[in-house]
């Protein structure tokens, strides 16, 4: 073996090594992944996404996937001959709208299911309509009214502790219920928070297409790997956070305030990103904190 290829089995024994006490402290842990961006459209980042799930869960950990379907919702509207359209971040959910996202949804999910299952873990797709997960009253844009999108007011996470319960991963897409047993499109961001916070997950991460947290977006020297539940809330009151990150980190700060330990924000168009983020040192993110640990010191 010459000296090359023995540094490079060393370098993994290191990463292994490394990678030890996070699996220690997290074993038995409920982590909660939003999936969306482009690791949904790209098949490789979705393989690598999931071999990330499945190794989280052979490790000890309690992987819980809720994902979007934006994209794909958008492509198939098209495909009818129907145009998208949306209000503040919100699509505007018609009738005909919220036929075609719960079909899709459930075509992105078991497409999820199906993948994971062929790594060697067992998983099982749900709506928020299985086992009357996601409860809803409509939600309204500024006052408009947008149609069938749903504002989650209760979660009953019998379904979901069942489930893992007996050694499956839920893999759940967003589609709720009012009290008339209406269907509702959630946004996909609000749902996995919701869900996190029921089931006081210890982590909760977002898959996104930006690397992280800016005290400036246009300064990328600005990304703020490490900020505490308290910092986060300055950030969002100082005025200075704008785009879509606004809503994002207000939601990771209700996810904490229901009980979530850890909030990652994390670029899903990096290979293995869930897997660098939990297991090394510096990650690959945002990590936002409620405690003081001296292992993310």
């Amino acid at each position: 073996m010459n000296s090359t290829i023995s540094q490079n089995v060393m370098d993994k024994a290191a990463t292994l090594v490394e990678a030890l006490p996070y699996i220690q402290k997290f074993q038995g842990k409920v982590i909660v992944v939003k999936y969306g961006g482009s690791a949904m459209v790209d098949e490789t980042l979705k393989r690598q996404v999931m071999q990330d799930v499945t190794l989280l869960k052979l490790v000890g950990f309690k992987p819980i996937i809720v994902h979007g379907g934006g994209k794909e919702i958008s492509r198939w509207i098209g495909k009818v001959g129907m145009e998208p359209h949306f209000v503040n971040g919100l699509r505007v959910t018609d009738a005909d709208t919220m036929e075609i996202a719960e079909m899709v949804l459930n075509k992105v999910n078991k497409s999820l299911v199906q993948l994971i299952n062929g790594l060697g873990s067992k998983a099982v797709g749900i709506s928020g309509k299985d086992g009357m997960l996601l409860k809803c009253v409509k939600r309204y844009a500024n006052g408009e009214d947008i149609g069938f999108v749903g504002e989650i007011t209760s979660v009953d996470t019998a379904i979901i502790k069942d489930l893992l319960d007996h050694d499956y991963i839920p893999v759940i897409c967003p589609v709720g219920f009012d009290d008339h047993n209406q269907s509702y499109n959630i946004n996909a961001d609000d749902a996995a928070c919701a869900v996190a916070g029921a089931m006081h997950a210890e982590k909760l991460a977002f898959l996104t297409d930006v690397e992280g947290l800016y005290r400036d977006f246009n300064d990328k020297d600005s990304l703020i790997p490490m900020l505490t539940l308290d910092e986060a809330q300055a950030l969002i009151d100082s005025g200075t956070l704008g785009g879509g990150m606004l809503p994002k980190l207000s939601n990771c700060i209700e996810a904490m305030k229901r009980g979530v330990n850890r909030v990652h924000i994390l670029d899903g168009r990096i290979a293995h990103c869930l897997l660098l983020e939990f297991f090394t040192n510096k990650g690959v993110g945002t990590a936002i904190r409620k405690d003081v640990d001296p292992l993310f010191e």
